[in-house]
């Protein structure tokens, strides 16, 4: 064999090294874009638009806390108010579709398809947006089956959700009204999901740790405390003076 021959055609498109860790990668490209603007760890309520616009991309699967309780309605609102032109046609991941601006999502383009369990109050206007083509379900579920799907094919790539307080390392107390926050930011956190979440308070020291600040990147402030369904206080006030 000559040594000084020319190597070959497929010595030369020989294909590169496969990376493993491309979730793990992306996920942290994104927070560093953030970074900067976190004071003591935390993300200021202005900039919550700002930070919604930079960590979420088209085409991303967003899960978002709104149940048939409790809500993580600051995020819902500020979710609303990012420009459609930056971020569009979003698969939102949500329970029961119960807040005006679940549904302001679809209207501005933001969101498109949509997996949820219970659409209530809101049923009317899900009906008129289906029929308009501004809104595709990818399937209508169980409560269990929902979260279940977020551990294996409908995995959230960036989780909006709520508790009561924070610490200033993340860890969150949920309060006495727990329902899904710890399913999704588990099933978010451990393949890499960007978790975010709006609490009433920050505090030094939490009266219990519900869900750890590993599983948790953004923690910010909201401007009032997380809404409550109706229906969920009527049922706490009943059973707050049952004697049986």
């Amino acid at each position: 064999m000559n040594p000084r021959a020319e190597p070959s055609a497929h010595s030369a498109t020989a294909p590169a090294a496969r990376s493993w860790t491309t979730l793990r990668d992306e996920k942290a490209r994104r927070l560093a874009t953030v970074a900067p603007w976190l004071e003591d760890g935390v993300l200021p309520a202005a900039r919550i638009v700002d930070a919604l616009e930079t960590l979420i991309r088209p085409g991303d699967r967003v899960a978002l806390e709104g149940d048939n309780q409790k809500q993580a309605d600051f995020l819902s609102r500020s979710f609303a108010k990012v420009d459609p032109q930056k971020i569009h046609d979003v698969h939102l991941l949500i329970s029961s579709i119960s807040r005006p601006e679940h549904l302001t999502l679809f209207e501005r383009g933001i969101t498109h398809k949509v997996d949820f369990a219970f659409a209530g109050p809101q049923s009317l206007r899900v009906a008129q947006l289906l029929e308009d083509g501004q809104l595709e379900i990818g399937a209508i579920h169980t409560y269990v089956e929902l979260y279940a799907r977020m551990f294996v094919d409908l995995t959230p790539t960036v989780a909006l959700l709520c508790a009561e307080k924070a610490d200033r390392h993340g860890n969150l107390y949920t309060g006495p009204n727990t329902e899904d926050t710890p399913t999704i930011a588990e099933a978010a956190a451990f393949r890499h999901g960007i978790v975010i979440v709006q609490v009433n308070e920050i505090v030094d020291e939490l009266p219990r740790v519900d869900i750890p600040g590993s599983w948790v990147d953004l923690v910010v402030q909201a401007d009032r405390p997380f809404a409550v369904e109706r229906s969920s206080r009527a049922i706490r006030a009943i059973s707050a003076t049952c004697r049986c």
